[in-house]
């Protein structure tokens, strides 16, 4: 996948281990999202195989979601994988919880 505009609901898988994203969240603007440091592919696509970049093979884990360093980015996997997922080459973080309230 080159540069291309990302839009919530699209879905895109690696092409060198098994993580697939859902878009939940997308900037405005043209980017390349990437696992294990190849490009992704269209969910129709075939993947040409191969193993991630070592130095981009942190994994993704199922159920998690991932975004960039502003959070307008927001990736949610529905199957976990090798890679580390990345935009533009930079490496997307786990979401992490919202501290709730407390009920006293």
């Amino acid at each position: 996948m080159a540069k291309a505009a990302l839009k919530a609901g699209g879905r895109f898988k690696s092409a060198v281990c098994d993580a697939q994203v859902m878009v939940i969240k997308a900037p405005a603007g043209e980017f390349e999202l990437g696992c294990g440091g190849q490009a992704m592919i269209g969910p129709a696509e075939t993947a040409s195989g191969g193993t991630p970049d070592p130095a981009l093979a942190g994994g993704t884990l199922m159920g998690k979601r991932y975004v960039n360093e502003d959070e307008s980015l927001e990736l949610l996997c529905t199957k976990g994988g090798a890679g580390t997922l990345t935009l533009d080459g930079t490496a997307l973080d786990v979401k992490q919880a919202k501290q709730l309230p407390s009920s006293d």
